[in-house]
């Protein structure tokens, strides 16, 4: 009897024939290969049993894998929530506090997804879709089961552990069926092809062997001569199956390949995939994703490392991102990562140019591309370089001047330009404080309550932290801040200059007054200024980036918005907005809850999200925008007598207009409106 399946489990799994479980259905003379046989058939018969049971025998087969493997909620480490608050703040949604309630929704998520990650797993091997031997099925489950996240860099795994909050590895059957023939050939003693492969075999190592080998098809997937490919779209609202399925054992490191998150993305908002041709020939090849979100571009995704996009796929990007009316926000991306590619494929046989130095420095501006994290070329390029070099070169001056080491800054020495970043948090007092007159990096002075004589860097490249400052006179803040600007407890801006230009947010949260403050063009983040009550004459930035948040503002009495914001207007508490001008288009939502009267209004043209007016009972002459992305909530009006329906309104579903968002009545006379607009037309 052929026992060569079992053999190579006992070999790989030194004390399996010694487990509970195998001794359960063994005899006492049986060999090791018997005891492992026996017990192989015996969860064969089980699974079959599963898979053709008509009492759900299959979901309860699965509820003892969930128990067993299954991150449970008491192990996710609180280091996975410090994270979260971390990336709300790098992008621009301010200092959110996690509560139970919170905790519960992401833990119940993270549960979920490593869930339906583990059905296709168990989906396929119990399957009647393959026909491998039960021993291989065991091999491939037991070796997935300790697969933690992917590391690309080192082509390998890392290990699962009980804390893991990420998903299953993901399920590719080719790679399982090249792995399945391979053992076979090495069994029966043949040679194979890949000796780097034939060598892992005999090893028996299921994570080494499957990264391995899912390498190798990646890179025939990736790698095809022609990258002329074509755009699916996959309509807002749609069965996230079709999605999940052209995504799943492709390796581009997606989370849309999750169908949980694939169903929450396309809830709300398109989503847009570029597929070149496979090693076969048929356009099934993820290369580039864009992902919609309330009308506009919510992300764009490569498959190169952290995902960021290969340089070979820019024309293709180029040319799509022309039918998108926010298009120009990702210009600078596709110019950095062409930029980026230029130096990558040159540096090591020419000497670099100041203003490349420049910008791989990230002087005036942060390299932007489309990965979650800072594109790895970057660092290989500068990886060996000498920085101070480098630097005393793009800002002729000494190499003395420039530095990386705070005990520099803390003794007094002269830096014009310091690289790094510069964490001074303990610091409670600026005696003496000379800073940097340039700063690469990062400035934390979260330690400071009251600033008297600081005197700031001019530019700052990273962002600056003083969100433990209540009293200052006579501030300078830095011209440039390429992050965002804390200064979330600060309660008086009396004599404070903000900066030129902010590439992240401005918290303003503790603001009481802010008559004299004087706004920088354009905010590339947030600008948040929660118990504001009055503004009088305030004018806002240009341009916001992400969200307005002004949501205990009272009045707008002589108050200019913002000619465009990104996110969403939070003006929750203002009752009356007579005249208000809004921005032309804003890509998030605008919310004015408590507004029982609008006069004169005109809403902006274009609203990405929701527009949520639910306590306006009075208008006249007010002007509804001609595209709402979300729900238009206008519950408490009785007419829409003085209400102007802009010609062509579109809105994403009218029939739920009656009876969900605005009184059954109203409901009926603006659809009225629209229908006589379009007719007119």
């Amino acid at each position: 009897m052929d026992y060569q399946g079992e053999t190579f489990l006992n070999r790989l799994y030194k004390d399996l024939h010694l487990t509970d479980e195998v001794m359960h259905t063994a005899s006492p003379s049986d060999t090791k290969d018997e005891k492992t046989r026996k017990y192989l058939n015996r969860l064969e018969k089980m699974e079959s049993l599963a898979l053709n049971s008509n009492y759900n025998g299959m979901d309860l087969l699965k509820n003892l894998y969930y128990a067993k493997y299954v991150v449970k909620k008491e192990n996710i480490p609180v280091s996975y929530y410090e994270t979260q608050k971390k990336i709300a703040l790098e992008r621009g949604y301010g200092h959110i506090e996690i509560d139970d309630e919170m905790k519960e929704k992401m833990s119940s998520s993270i549960i979920e997804e490593q869930k339906k990650s583990l059905d296709l797993w168990l989906d396929y091997l119990i399957s009647k879709e393959n026909a491998y031997p039960e021993w291989y099925k065991y091999y491939v489950f037991q070796g997935m089961i300790r697969l933690g996240t992917y590391d690309k860099e080192k082509d390998v795994y890392n290990k699962r552990t009980e804390t893991t909050v990420n998903t299953f590895a993901e399920l590719n059957r080719e790679a399982l069926a090249l792995i399945y023939d391979s053992l076979v050939k090495v069994f029966k003693g043949h040679e194979i092809d890949d000796k780097t492969l034939e060598k892992m075999i005999k090893n028996g190592s299921f994570s080494k062997i499957y990264s391995y080998v899912l390498k190798k098809i990646c890179q025939a997937y990736k790698y095809t001569k022609n990258n002329t490919g074509i755009w699916i779209k996959y309509d807002q609202g749609s069965d996230p199956k079709p999605l999940v399925d052209s995504l799943q054992g492709r390796g581009t490191g997606w989370c849309t390949a999750g169908y949980e998150t694939a169903k929450t993305q396309l809830e709300v908002g398109d989503f847009y995939v570029y597929y070149t041709k496979d090693s076969n020939g048929e356009y099934k090849q993820p290369r580039i994703a864009i992902r919609m979100e309330n009308g506009k571009i919510g992300e764009i995704r490569g498959i190169a490392e952290h995902q960021n996009l290969e340089s070979e796929m820019k024309d293709a990007l180029e040319e799509k991102l022309k039918e998108f009316s926010d298009k120009d926000k990702y210009s600078k991306k596709v110019n950095d990562m062409e930029t980026l590619t230029k130096i990558y494929n040159e540096y090591k046989n020419r000497e670099l140019e100041i203003d490349e130095l420049k910008f791989l420095y990230e002087i005036d501006n942060k390299i932007e591309g489309f990965g979650y994290f800072r594109d790895p070329r970057i660092n290989e390029i500068l990886e060996g370089r000498n920085y101070k070099e480098d630097l005393s070169k793009v800002f002729n001056c000494s190499h003395d001047n420039i530095s990386n080491n705070e005990k520099d800054v803390l003794h007094g020495k002269k830096i014009l330009c310091f690289y790094g970043n510069l964490r001074l948090g303990k610091l409670t007092n600026i005696d003496d404080l000379v800073l940097p007159e340039i700063i690469c990096g990062d400035l934390e002075l979260d330690g400071l309550i009251t600033a008297e004589k600081l005197i700031l860097p001019r530019k700052i490249t990273g962002y600056l932290d003083l969100k433990h400052l209540k009293k200052v006179s006579n501030l300078v803040l830095p011209e440039n801040v390429g992050g965002y600007v804390d200064l979330q407890t600060l309660k008086t801006v009396d004599y404070v200059i903000l900066p030129q230009n902010i590439g992240g947010g401005l918290y303003l949260d503790s603001l009481e007054k802010a008559d004299s403050l004087i706004f920088p063009e354009n905010v590339g983040g947030n600008v948040s200024m929660i118990i504001l009550e009055e503004a009088y004459s305030l004018v806002f930035p240009k341009n916001i980036g992400q969200n307005l948040i002004l949501p205990n503002l009272m009045t707008t009495n002589g108050l200019v918005l913002p000619e465009s914001v990104g996110g969403n207007i939070y003006l929750n508490s203002l009752e009356k907005a007579d005249s208000l001008i809004f921005p032309e288009n804003v890509g998030g939502g605008v919310l004015m809850s408590r507004l029982k009267e609008a006069h004169d209004l005109v809403f902006p043209v274009k609203i990405g999200n929701s527009l949520t007016i639910n306590s306006l009972e009075k208008v006249s002459n007010v002007v509804l925008p001609k595209i709402i992305g979300g729900y238009l909530n206008m519950s408490s009006l009785k007419t829409t007598d003085g209400l102007i329906v802009p010609e062509n309104f579109e809105y994403k579903d009218t029939s739920h207009l009656a009876g969900i968002s605005i009184d059954a009545l109203v409901a009926k006379s603006l659809i009225g409106k629209v229908n006589e607009n379009n007719k007119t037309k």
